[in-house]
């Protein structure tokens, strides 16, 4: 790690949530923090965001006019990658060379022919991007995307079996987990012993109210960025972690406001419990607080 951040969320309490959340801005919110990273650390922060860059590529190769705004890449720049992969990062240039050979008279030399490109390309860029964060020299992207991998995983696992498709087209990966979503017809796929969230995850994946379903999805997400952290302070696992909380946010801001905004009152007296209120602080929103490296 580069070093440690004095890292409180004060600044935020002056964002107004009044009137579909005018002033929250998530995309502000994480161009300040990153502003005020080492350099190593914000190559961090930016393999964090690559996946909404994922989602973005996906978006584009589907035709959908759906585009992520928490994407490091704007729309004409990932457009533009598509045709020729030169900036973006070297594990999705290769898949995306890779599927561009396989369709066009044109030739990458960063191509890999393990990718079977007769496979949706969505399935080759999130292993890549799950097996460029796992292997990070970052704790928090390890342990955070080994999470995330596992959670997707299990719960597409889940859907898939109760509408009669195919599981092991929608499971990503190959682990002990991976196997025992393929084989077992157990309601909890065998992994209560596996998986420690098990037993919350069954119970989630039964509610009949999708929204409900997707609130508590994402609280179970905002109590494992907590664990991940729970012995850290003022380093960029922390940042991680909060910019997890502040991306959840903004997704509940988007689909319902008073959640949003339950969510966002709980972070913030997350942040007060912690007492990480100290004489140097490192102020999201605040642009005047800088230099804030302590190590």
């Amino acid at each position: 790690m580069a070093g440690k951040y004095y890292f409180v969320v004060a600044g935020l309490r002056e964002y107004s949530l009044d009137t579909g959340a005018k002033g929250f801005d998530a995309v502000a919110i994480r161009d300040d923090i990153y502003e005020n990273l080492a350099p190593e650390d914000r190559q961090y922060m930016r393999d964090f965001y690559a996946y909404y860059d994922v989602l973005n590529i996906i978006a584009l190769y589907s035709g959908r006019e759906t585009f992520h705004k928490l994407g490091f890449y704007t729309r004409e720049q990932l457009e533009a990658e598509l045709e020729a992969p030169e900036n973006l990062p070297g594990y999705l240039a290769t898949v995306i060379a890779t599927y561009r050979s396989a369709v066009k008279d044109v030739k990458y030399i960063d191509t890999d022919p393990s990718i079977d490109t007769g496979k949706p390309i969505g399935r080759a860029l999130w292993s890549a991007y799950y097996d460029h964060c796992i292997d990070s020299a970052c704790r928090f992207l390890r342990e955070w995307y080994r999470f995330d991998m596992e959670l997707r995983n299990i719960t597409a696992a889940y859907t898939a079996r109760r509408f009669g498709r195919d599981v092991t087209g929608k499971i990503i990966g190959d682990s002990d987990i991976t196997g025992s979503l393929a084989r077992s017809s157990a309601p909890d796929f065998g992994l209560k012993n596996e998986v420690d969230y098990m037993e919350r995850l069954v119970g989630i994946m039964e509610e009949a109210d999708i929204l409900d379903k997707e609130r508590k999805l994402d609280l179970l997400k905002w109590d494992k960025s907590d664990e991940l952290t729970e012995l850290n302070y003022f380093d960029i696992d922390v940042i991680l972690a909060y910019c997890v909380k502040i991306n959840l946010i903004d997704r509940w801001i988007s689909l319902d406001k008073q959640t949003g905004l339950e969510m966002f009152r709980k972070m913030v007296a997350d942040v007060s419990d912690k007492s990480l209120l100290e004489a140097e602080v490192f102020q999201v929103g605040n642009p005047r607080v800088r230099n804030t490296e302590i190590e």
